[in-house]
């Protein structure tokens, strides 16, 4: 794959992270190479350098950089994944992570600047991740669409009873659910809530979906994978207490379903790219994340 040059990089890190020395050296980093940093509007307040090309909304800083560096947690990089992908751009994103490794941000922040050297040379691997569009219908009107990198999950609201879903694809119906929830997830969010509910890890080369019940109140309802060009719908059923149900995009934002609402989800026709760290596979990030071998 052939990238463009990277002239503006943008800046976003984990809101409340005190990162203020390292963003003042990577800006420095930047400078020294012809690259303008460029950073997100609340990331601006944490640093001591403020860039000279100014600042922009999460919601802007796509369209006007060619690389997105995240400094902070998997949950940083998701709040912007989605807005890379309503701008239209192909704009990689290089996820860094100040804590324990991420799934997503899996560079440590030592191996920040080995690999940004990897992206201006040109020799940076990619990971190319699906991503899921979800619409959400009202009286048969499209009233909400949304883009997800991991998830998409129906919850019971709080105290309410077990909640009832009937879920289906494009050959028909599936199963009905009673459980505290369904998780329908990309292979990428597959280590996600997925992977505390019980449900399967699944490679993200893998072109698959993930349905996964929450504390199913049959014990027989398991997880099951489906191809990855399937359309599922999801819908509460006719008196299941609607109301009592709640659908949440990667964990970022919801609303409550009302009654004969319906829910489609499928693979959107964009991508992602992340920056992959240096010389560590899916594998090693799995190993040291679940902490494999260890006794």
């Amino acid at each position: 794959m052939t990238t463009s040059p990277i002239t503006r990089a943008g800046i976003v890190a984990k809101h409340g992270l005190a990162a203020s020395g390292h963003l003042d050296r990577l800006v420095s980093w930047l400078n020294e190479r012809g690259i303008a940093a460029v950073f997100e509007t609340e990331t601006a307040s944490l640093a001591g350098t403020r860039p000279a090309t100014g600042t922009w909304s999460r919601e802007e800083l796509p369209d006007h950089v060619d690389l997105i560096i995240v400094l902070g947690g998997d949950g940083t990089l998701l709040s912007m994944a989605t807005r890379i992908v309503r701008t239209g751009r192909d704009v990689p994103m290089l996820g860094v992570n100040f804590g324990s490794l991420g799934f997503l941000t899996e560079t440590r922040i030592d191996e920040l600047y080995e690999t940004l050297e990897s992206v201006l040379a040109g020799t940076a691997a990619y990971d190319v991740r699906a991503l899921l569009s979800a619409e959400a219908y009202r009286s048969r009107e499209l009233f909400d669409s949304r883009v997800v990198l991991n998830d998409v999950v129906f919850t019971k609201a709080a105290l309410s009873r077990i909640i009832e879903l009937a879920v289906s694809v494009s050959t028909g119906l599936v199963t009905k659910v009673k459980a505290d929830g369904l998780i329908v997830a990309s292979a990428t969010g597959s280590t996600a809530y997925n992977l505390a509910a019980g449900g399967p890890i699944v490679h993200p080369r893998v072109d698959a979906l993930v349905l996964t019940p929450i504390a199913p109140h049959t014990l027989t309802h398991r997880p099951v994978v489906i191809p990855g060009s399937e359309t599922v719908e999801v819908r509460p059923l006719p008196d299941a207490g609607a109301e009592d149900i709640y659908v949440t995009y990667d964990g970022q934002s919801g609303y409550p379903l009302q009654k004969g609402d319906s829910i489609r989800i499928c693979k959107h026709a964009h991508t992602l790219r992340l920056v992959k760290a240096p010389a560590r596979s899916y594998f090693e990030v799995l190993r040291e994340k679940l902490k494999w071998g260890e006794r």
